[in-house]
C-alpha cells in the first residue's frame, strides 16, 4: 500500500498544484478562497512531504513544522486579518518547503535510470515548482516593500486580489511571456523578475533537455533491442 501511494507521488502533487491555480473555475471565488485552496494546500504539502519521505529526519522536520504552524496560525496559506510579520513567517516556511521538494523533485527526475510516465509527470510538476517559489518570493518583497510592484491589476486594496495578481505575474515571468501589466519597480524586485526568468530557461535547457535526451536514447536502445532480438 505504501509503496504504491508513493509511486504514484509525482501524480498527487501535481493534482494538488493544477487545482491550486484553476480551482476558482470550478467554483466561486469566494468559496474556493476561503474554503477549498486551504483544503488544496494542506493536500499540497502533505503529496510534498510524501515526495521527500525518502529522507526521513527531512520529512520529520517538515511534519513538525508545519504542525506546529497549523496549530498557530490555522490552515489557510495567508490571510487579510494577519499581521505583515506573520504572513512573512507564513510565506518563508512555505518557501523553504517548496524549494527542498523542487531540489527533490529534480534529484528524483535527474537520476531516474528510466523515462517513464512518472518522470514525465515529475518534470511538469517541478516546473510548476517554480512558479510557486517565485510567488512566494515576490510576495515577501512587496509585502516588505509596498509597491515594489506596480501596474493595473494591483490597483485594488483587497490582499486576496493582490495575492491573485502576484501569483499570475510570477507564472508570466516565469514563462518569460511579459505581458506588462505588472510591473517591478525597485531593485530587488527586478533583480528577482530576472532570477526567476533565468531560473524558468535553465529548467528547460538544462532539465528538460536532459530528460528528453534520456527518453530518446532510451527508445533507441529497446528499437535495437527488437531489431537484434
Amino acid at each position: 500500500m505504501t509503496q504504491a501511494i508513493y509511486k504514484n507521488r509525482f501524480e498527487f502533487f501535481l493534482a494538488t498544484q493544477l487545482a491550486i491555480l484553476f480551482g476558482s473555475l470550478l467554483f466561486g471565488y469566494r468559496t474556493f478562497e476561503y474554503t477549498v485552496q486551504p483544503i488544496l494546500f494542506l493536500m499540497n504539502i502533505l503529496g510534498g512531504i510524501l515526495l521527500i519521505s525518502k529522507q526521513r529526519k527531512l520529512m520529520w522536520f517538515f511534519i513538525l513544522l508545519f504542525t506546529i504552524s497549523l496549530f498557530i496560525f490555522g490552515s489557510s496559506m495567508v490571510s487579510r486579518t494577519e499581521g505583515v510579520d506573520t504572513i512573512l513567517i507564513r510565506l518563508s516556511i512555505y518557501f523553504l518547503f517548496c524549494l527542498t521538494v523542487t531540489v527533490s523533485i529534480i534529484k528524483q527526475i535527474w537520476y531516474a535510470k528510466d523515462v517513464n510516465k512518472n518522470v514525465i509527470i515529475g518534470l511538469v510538476s517541478g516546473y510548476i515548482s517554480l512558479g510557486f517559489l517565485a510567488f512566494f518570493l515576490f510576495m515577501s518583497i512587496e509585502l516588505l516593500n509596498t509597491g515594489a510592484f506596480q501596474g493595473v491589476l494591483l490597483q485594488g486594496e483587497d490582499f486576496a486580489s493582490t495575492a491573485d495578481s502576484i501569483m499570475y505575474y510570477s507564472f508570466i515571468t516565469l514563462l518569460t511571456i511579459g505581458y506588462g501589466e505588472i510591473v517591478p519597480t525597485i531593485a530587488i524586485a527586478q533583480k528577482a523578475a530576472i532570477l526567476v526568468g533565468l531560473m524558468g530557461q535553465f529548467y528547460m535547457v538544462i532539465i528538460t533537455a536532459i530528460i528528453v535526451g534520456k527518453y530518446i536514447q532510451q527508445n533507441t536502445s529497446d528499437d535495437n533491442f527488437k531489431i537484434i532480438k
